[in-house]
């Protein structure tokens, strides 16, 4: 599964207050570890995952791995975090519209904003 630049980015922004719900600890990836992920995935579509070693190129087979065996998308993998998305089968995640971000939406907002605070 393939996301784009402006998806990943969406995706972070939602995933920045969730905890861990699943960690990948001392027995590494194991087949129990695979299934909590893969019903985490289904529950939640979106989740992260916490990973108990200082094994850097550990982490990353680890990452791939998992996405290439429950089909989920890797969208961050940042120190001992992963952050993975897979869509369930009635997506909660509706991502928006091409070429009208967040961001966009509100510069308009803040202009006006500053122009009434100077009045």
């Amino acid at each position: 599964m393939e996301l784009t630049r402006d998806q990943r980015l969406y995706l972070r922004g939602l995933a920045h207050g969730l905890k861990p719900v699943v960690m990948i600890g001392n027995n590494g990836l194991t087949d129990s570890v695979i299934r909590e992920i893969a019903i985490s995935l289904e529950a939640h579509e979106l989740i992260k995952v916490r990973v108990l070693g200082d094994d850097r190129a550990l982490r990353e087979q680890w990452y791939t791995e998992i996405c290439g065996h429950l089909g989920c998308a890797p969208v961050q993998h940042i120190g001992k975090l992963l952050l993975l998305y897979r869509p369930a089968g009635e997506p909660r995640i509706v991502f928006p519209k091409p070429g009208k971000s967040a961001s966009a939406k509100a510069a308009p907002a803040k202009a006006a904003t500053a122009k009434a605070a100077k009045k």
